[in-house]
């Protein structure tokens, strides 16, 4: 079974309804990446949301 990056802001901000799931890390960390900017303006480095917002599902 293959594990997927998860980043679901829906889990922590009733605010904010976003969620991601990739099998590529890389491209769920380019979309979260994304998303922190634009929606939350928050420029995170990829270490950063390995370690404080994605998860592995």
């Amino acid at each position: 079974m293959t594990n997927a990056h998860k980043l679901d802001c829906e889990a922590v901000s009733d605010e904010c309804r976003f969620i991601i799931q990739s099998e590529n890390e890389d491209e769920a960390i380019e979309l979260a990446k994304n998303h922190m900017r634009e929606v939350h303006e928050q420029d995170l480095t990829d270490d950063e949301l390995r370690e404080q917002h994605l998860q592995v599902v």
